[in-house]
């Protein structure tokens, strides 16, 4: 619920309310809590109880300069690695994200990106950096939601995306390195101008 953004930032997390929406003990809501907290997506306070974590717009950019050289390497690796499914899979989500762009859909380019993203790391086999990445993402997926409301934005990043899946198809590991490099930095300037 965090990562969908029915939780919002600074929003309080108590302990009673949540283990009657999960219908879950007092004990398991604690424990999730303490394991949120310890992915960076909580803050626990000894007084005020839990709350969700604000990541700052500072903060989101360092998130996403990480992300940027784990994401390429996975998108280098995926190059090496992607079969002839794999191959397709990509190029529905390439089409995916056009249709998007030109029917105005924002929700749904959001969730082709998202997907997009999660394919190429699945490709990659990169069992470490997926976990990684999935913790990365998941702090600063409002940010990144944001992004995408930016006007203009998608028209910027859909080629950036394209070029991703063209060098992944080609196997140009080198190419798709750069490629997912060049599109994340695009992420990083947005981030710092929006």
């Amino acid at each position: 619920r965090i990562i969908a953004g029915e939780f919002a930032p600074n929003q309080r997390l108590v302990e009673a309310d949540l283990a009657d929406s999960f219908g879950a003990s007092r004990a398991d809501v604690r424990g999730a809590l303490l394991a949120l907290a310890n992915e960076g997506l909580v803050e626990r306070s000894r007084y005020r109880g839990a709350r969700v974590r604000a990541i700052s717009r500072s903060e989101a950019i360092e998130i996403t300069e990480v992300r940027m050289v784990v994401e390429g390497l996975c998108a280098r690796r995926a190059a090496a690695a992607a079969t002839a499914a794999d191959r397709e899979s990509l190029r529905a989500l390439g089409r995916r994200l056009r249709d998007a762009v030109h029917d105005g859909d924002l929700h749904g380019y959001s969730l082709a990106n998202r997907e997009l993203h999660a394919r190429v790391v699945e490709i990659s086999r990169q069992s470490a950096a997926a976990s990684e990445l999935e913790r990365l993402r998941a702090q600063s997926v409002r940010h990144e939601f944001r992004l995408a409301l930016v006007p203009g934005r998608v028209q910027v990043s859909l080629p950036e995306h394209e070029a991703v899946i063209d060098a992944i198809c080609r196997g140009d590991g080198e190419a798709a390195e750069a490629a997912m490099r060049t599109h994340m930095a695009s992420v990083v300037d947005a981030l710092e101008t929006g």
